[in-house]
């Protein structure tokens, strides 16, 4: 697999996850202005032990050595991450992972910034994405926060993914 063809399986791979950021279009949200970014704490307690359900698939946030697993039926094509996930002292929380599928393997690195104010917290896609409402004051069952759920929902699904994939390789 060419370098740009596994560039191009890293960009899909992950394309799918927060789609909500694109989806808000090109206003930024009121007050994201003057919010400030989230501490490290902070999005640790946000994500630690969190399973992140997106709208065909899951990530999970372990404790255990900061493991990142993933699994993605995006476009109907399964594929699955493993890796670490990581936070940085400007308020990103990224992850980085090797992302398997039929077409090969590709490494990405995903990051999301946080701000809050008050209760508020923004989140945005790095590098390009648009910033948005993560989560309401108080939060709502359509907020993105709401998709993250206490446990690893990942492990579930991984087997039969991981199997899916390397059959076809």
């Amino acid at each position: 697999m060419s370098m740009l063809q596994k560039m191009f399986l890293a960009v899909v791979l992950t394309g799918g996850i927060a789609t909500a950021a694109s989806a808000a279009g090109t206003n930024e949200p009121a007050g994201i202005e003057t919010a400030k970014p989230m501490s490290s704490a902070e999005i640790y307690r946000l994500y630690n032990q969190n399973s992140w359900m997106w709208k065909a698939g899951a990530g999970y946030f372990s404790a255990k050595a900061r493991r990142f697993t993933a699994w993605s039926r995006e476009n109907g094509s399964p594929s699955f991450g493993m890796g670490r996930w990581f936070i940085t002292e400007s308020g990103k929380l990224c992850f980085n992972a090797d992302w398997h599928a039929k077409t090969g393997t590709a490494t990405a690195i995903t990051c999301f910034s946080h701000r809050k104010k008050g209760g508020l917290i923004y989140q945005k896609r790095e590098p390009d994405g648009q910033w948005y409402v993560f989560k309401s004051a108080p939060a709502q069952a359509t907020d993105e926060f709401a998709k993250l759920r206490h446990g690893d929902y990942v492990r579930s699904q991984l087997g039969g993914i991981e199997t899916s994939v390397s059959k076809t390789k």
